[in-house]
């Protein structure tokens, strides 16, 4: 129904970068002006959960043999898919895995593809023992990695006017263009003008499987069901920023959850928040991903904080998620 009403989530992290390069090595430059393709689109209405089985617990030794007793099974926590109470937030911290980041030159488009396939692994390694443990089925992503891009479910990628990756919904895959995102197409630059380390490309497309992440747990559909009820365009563009500064907070999350072994010392955290603080709405364009100063804000968030419920972008003030 919904795709018929918009077609297909392009839960896009458009962040089209402009202005100089990467800071030099005495000072950081004035940051770019932030770039965004305005768009918005649906997410489909069907909850990618399976059914629950119920998970006996091992049954206790009798007491007494005139008293026997039994146990009664359990069943896995309540799945709750709202925006403000999901099940997600329960989480309290993404398990520390190794995920070593071998030496990648984000400009050669196999090493790029190389390094997100790579990478994207050891994200599903990370998220799903976490989701699963309150109750949120899990199934990795798929991903469509090309040098020059092509056309998905959700249309072509990179979309007309764009540099950035997508998530689609329609068969949950994620789908990039190397060329595009590292060296710009048209008039559009590309990341690398403004950092040419691999762990800020890897931090974009830690954003796109934080879409991923509400997909599975029923926060996409949640939050798009609250906006076909919203009756301003006004209210929607609301939405769907702290939609995707959710996701870059999720962002935030896994990155740190790879510090140790990617490494990211903190110079290159550093890097991480410059970058994500140069990126975001365009002026004079409808404001769909939020400021620049708020990019960086939430994913900083995810980073230092930890706790999935830092994430909760639904409760938080206007002006965090202006």
């Amino acid at each position: 129904m919904i795709g018929g009403l918009l077609g297909t989530i392009a839960a896009v992290f458009v962040l089209l970068v402009l202005g100089s390069a990467l800071l030099s090595k005495a000072r950081i430059p004035d940051p770019p002006s932030p770039v965004s393709l305005p768009t918005f689109e649906p997410v489909p209405t069907y909850d990618p959960g399976r059914p629950r089985t119920e998970v006996p617990t091992r049954p206790r030794a009798t007491p007494a043999p005139t008293r026997p007793r039994t146990e009664r099974p359990t069943t896995l926590p309540a799945r709750d898919t709202s925006l403000t109470r999901n099940s997600v937030y329960q989480i309290k911290g993404l398990p520390r895995l190794a995920c070593r980041a071998k030496a990648t030159n984000i400009f050669n488009d196999a090493q790029l593809r190389d390094l997100i396939l790579k990478t994207g692994q050891c994200m599903s390694r990370t998220w799903s023992p976490a989701l699963r443990q309150v109750g949120v089925p899990f199934a990795p992503p798929g991903y469509a990695i090309k040098a020059r891009g092509g056309r998905g479910p959700c249309g072509d990628f990179p979309q007309r006017g764009s540099i950035v990756p997508y998530y689609c919904p329609r068969n949950t895959t994620i789908y990039a263009s190397t060329s595009a995102i590292a060296r710009g197409r048209g008039n559009q630059r590309g990341y690398g003008s403004l950092s040419s380390w691999h762990g800020s490309i890897v931090g974009m497309m830690s954003h796109e499987y934080g879409h991923h992440v509400q997909q599975l747990s029923g926060l996409s559909n949640s939050w798009w069901s609250k906006t076909l009820n919203s009756r301003t365009t006004g209210g929607r563009l609301a939405l769907s920023r702290r939609f995707e500064l959710q996701a870059n907070c999720f962002g935030g999350l896994w990155m740190r959850s790879v510090a140790a072994s990617y490494p990211i010392p903190p110079a290159r955290r550093n890097t991480l928040y410059y970058f994500f603080s140069n990126v975001g709405d365009w002026p004079g364009r409808p404001r769909d991903h939020g400021s620049p100063p708020n990019s960086g804000r939430w994913f900083k968030q995810g980073y230092e904080r930890t706790r999935v419920a830092q994430c909760n972008t639904w409760l938080a003030p206007a002006g965090t998620v202006s």
